[in-house]
């Protein structure tokens, strides 16, 4: 049986209906991969740890890009292997991200995985191993 826990409150960063662009850097860092490797890095990840991956936002349109949250300032830490492309404050770019809200109509955005309150991010070094195996 999952046992994950719903939040007792929404994070700040998430909207609490439809979807708003938040800056990566400053709530999360987030790690983008679009297509099917995206797809197979979120199953990856999802079924290692038994489906509690931490936010993972999937984008239902265009380059289909899932959006893989970490702590703030934690992507620049590795180095990520194309295509996976980090976004964070860090090199002096700005990068935004949509978010979804937990309910209601979130199109073209969706959750392929929730924050919960034991995961309330993805973890970095894990989501590195995965990206890692993925493209080899």
């Amino acid at each position: 049986m999952n046992s994950r826990k719903s939040l007792d409150r929404v994070p700040s960063w998430v909207p609490v209906d439809g979807h708003a662009l938040r800056h990566a850097g400053v709530h999360f860092d987030a790690v983008r991969i679009g297509g099917f490797l995206g797809e197979d890095v979120a199953y990856r990840l999802m079924e290692y740890t038994d489906f509690q991956a931490g936010p993972i936002v999937r984008q239902a349109t265009g380059e289909r890009y899932l959006y893989f949250l970490l702590p703030p300032r934690t992507a620049a830490a590795y180095a990520w292997p194309a295509p996976a492309r980090a976004l964070s404050r860090s090199g002096g770019a700005l990068a935004f991200v949509g978010i979804p809200a937990l309910r209601g109509t979130t199109w073209p955005l969706d959750w392929r995985s929730r924050p919960t309150l034991e995961d309330p991010f993805v973890r970095p070094e894990l989501l590195h191993e995965m990206v890692v195996c993925a493209v080899r």
